[in-house]
Parts: C-alpha cells; structure tokens; sequence
C-alpha cells in the first residue's frame, strides 16, 4: 500500500488532469456507473478548553465510480468554528491542532476488485484542486464563451485552484477582478497571479467591482454571509458559489436575489441540498420561482447535448454545493497511478491491513 504527501500530489495532479478524471466521475454517477455517500459533518458537543467557541469537528465522505475502480473514504478530524476579521466579516476557521501545528484529512482507497486498501492520501491539495475542477466544470458548460471579464471573490487556497481552473476552460478571459476583504491579501494575489498568467489580475476595492460588468462571477469563500447583491450581476452572468449550508451551519455565499434571478440552476448533488436542509437552493422553489425538476444535477448537464443554457441573457448558477466522495476516488485513482509510474511516496506492506476472519 502507498502512501502519499501532499508534497508527492503536488507533483503529479495537474489542474488537467483533474478536469478529465471529474468529467468522467460525474458522467458515470449520473449513468449510473458510480455511487456516492451524502458528506456528513459531526460535532462534539462540548466545546474545546484550549479554543472558545471551537469543537471538535470529524467530516467524512465516500464514493466510487467504474473507471476508477476504487472505493475512497475520505476523513478530517478537526477544530472548527467561526472567526470574525478585523473588517467585520464572519468566517469558517479550521485550527491546526494536531502535533506540529498541522491538520489531519486522510482519503483511503480501497479496490473494489480485490478488496484491499490501495493507498492512504493526504486531502488538502486534492482537495482544492477537486473543488476548483467542478466548478470550471460548471463554468466552461453554463456560461457564455464570449466572456473577457471575470469576478471573483476569494484570495486564499481556493481562490488559486478556482483561478487557475477558471483560465483553463475558459483561456480567452482578459480580466479577472478579485475581492476579498483582508486588502493585503487581494492585492497580493493580484500580483502574483497577474505575474503567473500573464492575464491582467486586478484587486477589486469593494464587492460590487467584482461583480459588475463582470460575465463570470465566483465565489472562492469561507464566508458566513452572502459576498454580494444579485442585484448587481449583468444580464448574460454566470455565478459560481462553493459554499451552502452544510446541516451544523448555515453559511452561504449567494443571496436570494442572485438564487431568484437565475434563469438556470445546477447543482453538484441533489441529494445534499435536502440532506444538508440547503434553504438557499431551494429558496427560489419555495418561493414559487421554479420547480425542485428543474434544478439539474452537474453530471445530468455534462450528458445533455444541446446547450446548457436557453439564451445568451440568461443568469445561470452553479452551486458546487457539497464535497463527494467519488470527487476522491477518481482525482485520488488518478493521482495515484501517476504517482506510482514515479515512484513517489511510501510504500508499506498491504498484509498489515488485511485479517483473516470476517468481522
């Protein structure tokens, strides 16, 4: 069994690759050639000593598609809760209290031939990378190919993955405008990221900059609180959000005004939004805008084939709106294989997790 770093990920798992082995995942779930368990997050009910307001958090999920051929259990034991920023903004923070002042998210993979666990992941460069992939998914399928100016909102980790991804599926974007609400860090990222693509990186002063005249707007967030008005989103915007309630926390990242404007509204998993009680999703259902029918699913849209959307003034809105498991076994599989073609990781002896009775 191998065991990989993120460091070793790093190496191998490109933003393309990560692409393709998704498409694939999301393609063979919606035909009926994978299987996936709802994310579930767990809380102590007792608050950590060391960290007011903190608890112990374990999150897990799990999935498997055909061309993969793995079964992967992804898991984080956490201290988690919400942070308020000198700027007044609300967010999620996840402290690093394992020994060393690090983190723990570890994805399994078990064959789904032999039965045998195959490999042990660390998660968190997987785990940007997955989340940044499907939402260029959803870009690339719902918004108009004409766009030259994007927005976005975030300058963290998953701001990178999601503008590298961006730029991928979508490379005749000109101009990317990012807020976030620490000033440092969005002019930095604008630096940095301007000097890495080429394209014209531009940190936005306020909200509404990064929204209007802007055909692409993501969200990149840990947020608590909506990043801005739908009001201001030009006709034609598609609007991507990473961020919807998760069943212990009711963050969100798009208001009811953007929700309820959307001519078109995919999600990654149906299943979550009534898991997880998504009231933001099913606002505009509530509301009598549209029907629970026609909210799609990513892989439905990735099978369709005429246009994901009616008419070039539409809004559109992905809402990337869980972790999955089979996002795991397919970018873990893939990174994996590549992974052992260069000898990369830790290799320990399978026999040590294998048993001779039946539990």
């Amino acid at each position: 069994m191998r065991i990989l770093s993120n460091a070793d990920v790093e190496k191998v798992l490109t933003p393309g690759e990560t692409i393709d082995a998704l498409e694939t995942a999301y393609r063979e779930l919606s035909s009926g050639l994978g299987a996936n368990r709802p994310r579930n997050h767990t809380y102590f009910p007792v608050e950590d000593p060391r960290h007011p307001g903190f608890r112990f958090r374990f999150k897990s999920q799990e999935g498997g598609n055909v061309s993969s051929g793995v079964w992967a259990l992804r898991i984080t034991s956490d201290i988690a809760g919400v942070e308020t920023l000198p700027s007044g903004v609300k967010r999620r923070r996840l402290i690093p209290a394992a020994p060393g002042g690090r983190y723990v998210g570890l994805v399994t993979l078990y064959s789904m031939e032999t039965l045998e666990p195959l490999a042990i992941l660390h998660d968190s460069f997987i785990q940007k990378m997955r989340v940044g992939a499907t939402s260029a998914l959803g870009i690339r399928e719902l918004s108009n190919a004409d766009v030259r100016v994007a927005g976005m909102f975030g300058s963290g980790w998953q701001a990178e993955a999601h503008l590298e991804c961006l730029l991928m599926v979508r490379p005749e974007i000109e101009e990317v405008r990012v807020h976030s609400p620490t000033p440092e860090h969005r002019k930095t990222f604008a630096k940095t990221w301007s000097e890495r693509t080429g394209r014209r990186i531009v940190a936005a002063e306020s909200p509404r900059e990064a929204v209007e005249g802007c055909g692409i707007v993501t969200c990149a967030t840990a947020a608590m609180d909506p990043c801005f008005e739908g009001a201001w989103l030009e006709a034609g915007a598609h609007v991507t959000a990473i961020t919807s309630p998760d069943g212990t926390a009711t963050r969100r990242e798009l208001d009811d005004a953007t929700f309820d404007r959307a001519d078109r509204i995919v999600v990654l998993s149906r299943e979550q939004v009534h898991h997880d009680k998504q009231f933001d999703i099913l606002g505009p259902v509530e509301r009598g805008r549209m029907k629970w029918e026609d909210i799609k699913e990513l892989g439905d849209v990735l099978l369709e084939d005429g246009p994901a959307r009616a008419g070039h003034d539409d809004v559109t809105v992905f809402a990337n709106n869980t972790g999955m498991g089979i996002q795991f076994a397919a970018v873990c599989a893939r990174a994996l294989k590549l992974a052992e073609e260069r000898e990369l990781g830790h290799v320990v002896p399978t026999d040590w997790f294998l048993e001779e009775t039946s539990p």
